[in-house]
């Protein structure tokens, strides 16, 4: 298993690394991807990612920080093109749920974080809450080489069918083991498998049946489990595939 998007420097992960290192690696979990969302915290995360060779990172500015943060795309791309083991641009995206910052600057930021991913070929993982007319126009007229990663994706079947046509991969996260997910639960019945990956955004949304607890790397079986279900694929298979797909998508392999 792969967990393809969680917060390392995020408490209380960050303060209890290596047991949550030895709790996944016990879990059959191969690699951890976690991610930047500012651009204090990259620094950090640089940290991190030495601890073991199963971690690797992202650089990027969270929505939700763009008003205060702000780079170019130049700037973006100087940040991650030194840097080992720094394999995707974002998380960034559209958040007019929260409207934490100006709408604007979220989609200037977006912008600038698309074109470091082009200039980079590296996958750009989006974020989109509230935004699935403005996130899908970008990104349909944005280079036909983008790599594209919907990360939690909790959108709309309409909205994932238009995403599938730009070669979209789709990250399933706790929020499809949720009760009251059912419409989420068969948008991702339609998703073809070659397009997915699983995730935690740990140390957020623990999956059920860990609902209440702090969530870790190591909870990712639960999403898997509820993924198979669903798409009615033996477990240790769709754990093969969608370990293949990240493989795929940011190692070319």
């Amino acid at each position: 298993m792969i967990d393809s998007h969680c917060h390392l420097d995020h408490d209380p992960l960050v303060k209890n690394i290596e047991d949550v290192l030895l709790r996944s690696k016990k879990e059959g979990i191969s690699k951890l991807l976690t991610i930047s969302t500012t651009l204090n915290g990259f620094p950090k995360l640089l940290e991190i990612i030495k601890k073991d060779e199963m971690i690797f990172g992202t650089f990027g500015i969270h929505p939700h920080e763009t008003n205060t943060d702000q780079l170019s795309k130049d700037e973006i791309v100087d940040k991650i093109k030194t840097k080992d083991k720094i394999i995707g641009v974002g998380e960034t995206g559209l958040d007019f749920y929260y409207n934490n910052s100006d709408k604007d600057k979220q989609i200037k930021s977006f912008k600038n974080h698309i074109d470091a991913a082009v200039e980079l070929n590296m996958p750009l993982i989006v974020h989109s809450r509230n935004a699935e007319t403005e996130t899908y126009e970008i990104l349909k007229n944005s280079d036909s080489s983008l790599k594209i990663l919907m990360h939690c994706f909790t959108g709309s079947l309409p909205f994932a069918l238009k995403l599938m046509e730009l070669n979209t991969y789709f990250s399933a996260s706790g929020i499809i083991t949720f009760k009251n997910s059912i419409d989420l639960q068969n948008t991702f019945k339609e998703i073809p498998l070659e397009r997915l990956l699983i995730e935690t955004d740990s140390p957020f949304l623990a999956p059920e049946p860990m609902r209440g607890k702090k969530n870790e790397p190591s909870f990712v079986r639960y999403t898997l489990n509820k993924l198979s279900e669903l798409k009615n694929v033996d477990f240790d298979k769709l754990d093969k595939i969608t370990t293949d797909n990240f493989n795929r998508l940011f190692f070319d392999i």
